[in-house]
């Protein structure tokens, strides 16, 4: 938690350094620019933006197209149209070498918004940090890296590692081939097929993790945590919600499910093979499948399913624990 009420606190001052370049006051008008780039080989591509959104989308046709949608506004001695005749004259996007940079010199584009629609080619790094607007990125090799102090994040079909950071706001991502990392401060995180590690981190927010590769840890600080699929290792606390998972635990992976207020729900096979150990505090734990009792108290119990197997380790301080069977 220290790592990510670091992170946050960095995109909270990200967001204070560029928020005036984003505001939106008094009369609005607005313009298109377009930019190519014709590039050889893997590119990276750097964004920074105070307002707007940005749509990026991988392509096979080894080009890059930028375009960006400009509203400009406020008032004072430089007029709204002004500005945006001096941001589609000399629009904040430029490449040097592989690497193709998008928002430099924030400060200068003051009461501006661009919403960027991009097309890279699929063999494209992307690194990005967003105040606010929507991020969606696509269909590229990556790594991906973004992150945004308000706005939603959606990423889909990133071959590399994936590292994505908000704080305000939704995010998703799904069809990752290789390690997820996520971080909110508040909004849902949802994802799905992930084929490598996975890991979540919020502060306030419900995290949604489906069909995942390999190893999942997810900390929800005040919300629920609700895994579906699992089958190695599984890391999931809240602090303050439900933590429910669902899936089959191999013959040496651990499960380690915890909540401080809130119940446990573990949904496993008949089939399944593994070890419990259970403890609620101040609550129940029903079992609705059949299981081997090695020991039981008033709150706590350790059993066995099957031939024994994989761990699971389950613990609730105010909350029910529950076991119940899939198919």
């Amino acid at each position: 938690m220290a790592r990510h009420r670091e992170l946050y606190l960095r995109l909270v001052l990200f967001s204070a350094t560029v928020a005036l370049a984003g505001c939106e006051t008094g009369p609005l008008v607005s313009g298109t620019f377009d930019r190519n780039y014709v590039v050889t080989g893997p590119i990276r591509l750097e964004l920074a933006n105070a307002s707007g959104s940005v749509n990026i989308t991988g392509s096979s046709n080894g080009k890059v197209h930028v375009r960006g949608e400009v509203r400009a506004s406020g008032f004072g001695s430089e007029s709204p149209q002004k500005r945006l005749e001096d941001t589609l004259a000399n629009p904040p996007v430029e490449q040097r070498g592989d690497t193709i940079r998008i928002g430099k010199e924030i400060s200068r584009v003051r009461n501006v918004s661009i919403d960027y629609t991009i097309q890279v080619p699929r063999d494209t790094e992307v690194s990005s940090s967003f105040a606010s607007g929507a991020q969606t990125i696509r269909g590229v090799r990556g790594p991906v890296k973004a992150q945004a102090a308000s706005g939603s994040i959606r990423v889909e079909k990133i071959e590399g590692y994936t590292q994505l950071t908000t704080a305000s706001g939704s995010v998703s991502a799904a069809d990752i081939g290789n390690d997820l990392r996520v971080s909110s401060g508040s909004g849902t995180v949802t994802v799905s097929n992930v084929r490598g590690d996975v890991s979540v981190n919020a502060i306030a927010g419900v995290i949604h993790v489906s069909h995942p590769g390999g190893r999942i840890e997810a900390d929800a600080g005040s919300g629920e945590v609700d895994i579906q699929g699992a089958a190695n290792d599984v890391k999931a606390h809240a602090a303050s919600g439900r933590v429910s998972v669902q899936g089959n635990p191999g013959a040496d992976s651990y499960w380690e499910l915890k909540t401080l207020s809130g119940g446990v729900q573990l949904s496993v096979p008949a089939s399944a093979n593994l070890h419990l150990s259970a403890e609620a505090v101040s609550g129940e734990i029903r079992t609705d499948i059949p299981i081997v009792v090695e020991e039981q108290g008033k709150h706590s119990l350790r059993a066995h399913m099957g031939s024994g197997g994989g761990r699971v380790d389950v613990h609730t301080v105010s909350g029910e624990i529950r076991l119940s069977g899939t198919k």
